[in-house]
């Protein structure tokens, strides 16, 4: 978890606000992570995006089920991976002008969900279900990635029986986790 962490708030992806240059870099590193864990594409034109507005882009990897009939349903596990870049009156409470590296907003869900596809792709078979690992673009300004997902879906909606949203796992605090749903 750590080391997803440490590579995603780093400076050189300069808070990894969506379309920007540190964003793309962000979603590059995260498909790398995709490819390397065996997820297969399950965006747009065969590949692993979803792109929408000028330079955004949803990120979206399956793992498909092992049982014949439970397989058509599908879990989504999703987690935004943007953040607010430098930081400005509109999208920060803290100084803006400056790197917010976002390593609990959401480096830490990112980095969540690629461990629960690491456990998943380690399995002696596959779940029954099929899983969608969906990396939103967009969701600091509005929730733009996954409710672009949604219209158009790369899947049919009709097959989701579960969606699971990780966001903001990073926080640990005396000695308690809070978990909200």
């Amino acid at each position: 978890l750590k080391a997803y962490v440490d590579v995603l708030a780093d400076d050189t992806f300069e808070g990894r606000e969506t379309g920007s240059r540190g964003g793309r870099a962000a979603a590059n590193y995260i498909l790398k992570n995709f490819e390397q864990l065996g997820a297969l594409p399950a965006g747009e034109g065969g590949t692993y995006f979803q792109p929408f507005n000028p330079n955004s882009r949803n990120i979206l990897g399956f793992v498909e089920g092992s049982d014949p009939r439970l397989k058509e349903q599908v879990i989504v596990i999703g987690a935004h991976y943007d953040h607010v870049g430098y930081g400005s009156a509109r999208n920060s409470y803290g100084p803006t002008g400056y790197i917010h590296n976002g390593a609990d907003d959401n480096a830490s869900g990112v980095a969540g969900l690629l461990e629960v596809l690491d456990a998943v792709k380690r399995l002696p078979s596959p779940p029954r279900r099929s899983i969608l690992f969906a990396c939103w673009d967009g969701e600091e300004g509005g929730l733009h990635g996954s409710r672009h997902w949604v219209n158009p879906p790369t899947l049919p909606l009709s097959r989701v029986v579960l969606d699971i949203n990780v966001d903001m796992i990073g926080r640990l605090r005396n000695g308690q986790l809070e978990l909200l749903g």
